[in-house]
């Protein structure tokens, strides 16, 4: 199931990274219009794999393990990357630790959990949270590269949704973890 339709998309997403991560290395505005389309061609492939896998039945193990991790990665990837450049700055670098955090609290949890078989799924405010982070990252990596329009301060102002639904999703997952801890559904290591 590898070189299924859709865990190649989301493998070409991973793929993208090094190219995101060179992008914002362009001179001036080039860069800005260069990692934004390459964040917008690795958001259009996270769509359509799951669509295509639900779809076509091609839901896999591997493909279900592998769509976060390519999500977390191209996210946390950008972030880094615009706080490196200073395109992140000032107190909104804070909002962006706080989705990188959650990212990894909430992968490690997952992976915890897994090991007794317990799934933590998505939710709808998951949703949205994805839905504002990458507004907010697409608007940041446009930066005023598309001046008059006001992407930068869409970015900012996004960001911070982003990092407060981050907070409200990642408190979900904990708290569920945390209530499998207590009712002992899993055993201690």
């Amino acid at each position: 199931m590898l070189f299924s339709p859709p865990n190649l998309l989301t493998l070409s997403r991973i793929a993208i990274i090094p190219l995101l991560v060179a992008a914002f290395y362009l001179p001036g505005e080039i860069a800005h219009w260069a990692t934004a389309g390459l964040f917008a061609a690795a958001g259009i492939t996270d769509y359509f794999d799951g669509r295509i896998a639900r779809g076509r039945s091609l839901q896999s193990s591997l493909g279900a393990f592998l769509d976060p991790i390519a999500d977390k990665l191209l996210v946390a990837s950008a972030l880094v990357m615009m706080v490196a450049e200073r395109w992140i700055d000032g107190a909104a670098v804070i909002a962006a630790l706080i989705i990188v955090l959650r990212e990894i609290l909430v992968s490690g949890l997952r992976e915890f959990l897994g090991q007794s078989r317990i799934e933590l799924p998505v939710s709808r405010l998951g949703k949205w949270k994805t839905a504002a982070q990458m507004v907010a990252i697409g608007a940041l990596l446009l930066g005023e590269a598309i001046a008059p329009l006001p992407a930068a301060l869409v970015g900012q102002v996004a960001i911070w949704l982003a990092a407060a639904l981050t907070l409200a999703t990642g408190y979900d997952y904990l708290r569920v973890g945390l209530r499998h801890l207590r009712g002992g559904q899993i055993a201690a290591q």
